[in-house]
């Protein structure tokens, strides 16, 4: 069987280039978000931005997001995992370096609602080829060290705006952001399509092809395949109303909900973040310094979640992630100094972080290959709507008067929630079959 030989491949060189090409593209999408959070506190003093204004530049990136995961995830079932990481890729990287050529406010709604589209569209995408690249018993690690790459991003966007900002300006992050257009060429040279979904289409000989020349690559003995029925078999055509039917609605239900939560306390406080900070009474230079060291505690966080999320499991992992980003957003919106301020966001930083990998590795695990794609794309589209409304609702706050820590009560609350609904609808995945997964 194909997918036995493709299980039983020994982790090597090329396992970890999928997953450093694939890291590369996370870490793009990754420092590009993180330069908007940290243009957003010197664009409003430029521009004289209102607070709802500098919260609709954060979400309507959001917006872009959204539609891209929905139709990307989509698409990716239907022309290939491949393909459409690399337009996804293009896509945000010419919209990032248009950025740089915003002339007012209105044109910077339009091109970074571009670079959501790119963005949305290659998260899931780049998730879901590693998933089914990676053999079970290592699947949970590598997919968390793949999510460590937004760290790496963040830290990049820091040192951007460190370096950078304060003496070139904001546009001058932009151009930097436009770089990983080149970078689609390593995607095409470098990158394979998915086995699976190339069995799901019927597309045998090539799903073949690609095993046998990792086992050459690997050193296995190569034996000839015979005739008999691959473990994927070729399926009927899908929608988005299979994701709410039979063994999938649950999952499905607790899926949006945990990525909706996850991703509105996520841009709610990391879109704002450096300007909160910046409202504590810090310069632009010491905000850009202890969000960076806020931002590499996330590292530690990642790491930790790629050893626990094959040992305790993905369900109790994620839970307890979830629990401890809300403990500790409570007390960052609660500190009275610049050291408790910054201790317990980098404790803040280290969970929630963790919790996104341990997200991206279990989303993919609950549907089969034929809807894999679109059922990860449809769950992080769903969330970036909280992603759109926490941006803009924190701005509204603020702008009427509530306190950093009136903010933070809220955020508080939402992490917890999430975490009890992953304990009581989630199951565990931990080095499972994906296809025996997929059957319920």
């Amino acid at each position: 069987m194909i997918l036995d030989r493709l299980e039983a491949l020994p982790v090597g060189r090329f396992h970890y280039k999928l997953l450093g090409v694939t890291g590369l593209g996370w870490l793009f999408d990754s420092m590009d978000t993180g330069l908007i959070a940290f243009i957003l506190p010197v664009l409003a003093k430029e521009w004289q931005l209102a607070p709802g204004q500098m919260g609709l530049i954060g979400s309507i990136g959001l917006i872009g997001m959204a539609l891209g995961a929905v139709i990307s995830g989509t698409v990716a079932d239907h022309i290939g995992r491949k393909k459409v990481f690399t337009i996804t890729v293009l896509l945000y990287s010419i919209a990032t370096g248009l950025c740089a050529l915003a002339w007012d406010y209105t044109s910077l709604l339009i091109f970074r609602f571009l670079v959501g589209f790119g963005l949305g569209g290659e998260l899931p995408v780049a998730a879901t080829l590693v998933s089914e690249y990676a053999p079970a018993r290592v699947r949970g690690r590598f997919i968390v060290l793949l999510e460590s790459f937004w760290a790496l991003g963040w830290i990049v966007a820091a040192c951007i705006a460190y370096v950078l900002i304060p003496v070139y300006g904001w546009r001058i992050a932009f151009v930097i952001g436009a770089v990983p257009a080149l970078y689609t060429f390593l995607i095409r040279m470098h990158m394979p399509e998915s086995v699976r979904y190339l069995l799901s289409k019927g597309r045998v000989e090539e799903a073949r092809q690609i095993v046998v020349k990792l086992e050459t690559m690997m050193h296995v003995p190569v034996q000839p395949f015979t005739d008999e029925t691959e473990s994927v078999p070729v399926n009927e055509p899908v929608s988005v109303t299979t994701l709410w039917r039979k063994p999938f609605l649950t999952r499905t239900i607790m899926l949006w909900l945990v990525w909706f939560g996850i991703i509105y306390s996520y841009y709610g406080i990391f879109m704002w973040l450096p300007s909160l900070v910046f409202q504590q009474g810090f310069t632009v230079v010491k905000t850009f310094e202890y969000v960076l060291v806020m931002t590499l505690a996330q590292l530690p966080g990642y790491y930790c979640a790629a050893w626990l999320v094959d040992k305790i499991g993905r369900k109790y992992t994620l839970s307890i992630f979830l629990l401890c980003s809300g403990i500790a957003s409570y007390f960052f919106g609660h500190s009275t100094s610049a050291t408790m301020l910054m201790v317990w966001g980098a404790i803040m930083s280290f969970f929630n972080l963790g919790a996104w990998g341990v997200l991206y590795t279990y989303t993919p695990e609950m549907y089969p290959t034929s809807i894999r794609a679109l059922g990860s794309g449809w769950a992080a589209g769903f969330g970036r709507f909280g992603g759109m409304a926490a941006p803009i609702l924190v701005g509204i706050m603020l702008s009427r008067g509530f306190s950093i820590g009136g903010v933070f009560y809220m955020f508080a609350f939402v992490f917890i929630a999430v975490s009890a609904i992953v304990m009581g609808l989630g199951i565990e995945s931990k080095q499972k079959d994906l296809e025996s997964l997929s059957k319920g």
